[in-house]
């Protein structure tokens, strides 16, 4: 099965780093964040990927192609220019690198990827969020529901402590926790390959043209993930993925 990755938009929000490079590639721990997501998919055995680039999608095609020889022992000669990679674990990755234009809309990106995707069921995630999400779990959800197109619901952390009052005591103290107060797209979808069918052109905006459109037709379903869910938007995202990393306890890191 595919696993989608758009990965192609301009991370307005996050202009610090993405004004010198697309928001996939920025790094927590050290490696960029589409790393993580790539590890995350491919320890539940998903290692087919296709990534939908856009803007400077050369920087993630630069990243790809070197990736091997920067994380292994090489060795050249300098007299025949030949290079061996002699150390390091490969990893069981296929990766499809599609440039999908600068202005195309997200469902437009995912239809020009059909080629690749072959008439099949998919995944599909955003390249800037990461989570602790069971994938197997996921597919098996999705395909009980019968549903055309499965996403993944989660609550949002708050920026800020949680109360629980009685009176005028707190009797509950939570430092940022998961709000309750609604559900969210988290990505991390499953897709019947109709779905495909449902996307007119460049233009059409995934989001609230298809999945809006499923959702009154009743073949949209929910999978309720209350674990760890966290997007990368603003600097502060960064610098609390980055601290979770540091700490050696980051939530998403289940491989």
């Amino acid at each position: 099965m595919n696993v989608v990755i758009l990965a192609g938009g301009l991370g307005t929000r996050l202009a610090e780093e993405t004004v010198v490079k697309p928001k996939p590639m920025v790094e927590i721990g050290g490696r960029p964040i589409l790393w993580h997501i790539f590890k995350h998919y491919s320890h539940f055995g998903f290692n087919d990927f296709a990534v939908a680039l856009g803007y400077k999608g050369e920087q993630i095609k630069d990243w790809a192609v070197n990736y091997r020889v920067r994380t292994s022992d090489v060795t050249l000669s300098f007299k025949t220019g030949r290079m061996e990679v002699c150390r390091g674990r490969p990893e069981p990755w296929t990766v499809h690198l599609c440039d999908t234009g600068s202005q195309t809309n997200t469902g437009g990106r995912i239809r020009r990827l059909a080629p690749i995707l072959k008439k099949k069921p998919f995944m599909l995630t955003y390249g800037d969020g990461v989570c602790s999400i069971d994938l197997k779990k996921l597919l098996a959800y999705h395909k009980s529901k019968h549903a055309l197109a499965t996403i993944t619901a989660v609550r949002p952390p708050s920026r800020f402590g949680g109360l629980v009052l009685h009176n005028d005591r707190v009797v509950q103290f939570s430092e940022k926790p998961q709000i309750g107060e609604g559900w969210i797209n988290g990505g991390y979808m499953v897709l019947e390959a109709s779905v495909l069918d449902r996307i007119e052109g460049d233009d059409t905006n995934f989001e609230r043209d298809v999945l809006e459109d499923l959702a009154r037709r009743g073949k949209l379903a929910a999978f309720r993930h209350d674990g760890f869910w966290q997007c990368m938007d603003t600097m502060r995202d960064v610098r609390l993925l980055e601290g979770l990393w540091e700490s050696g306890a980051a939530p998403w890191k289940i491989w």
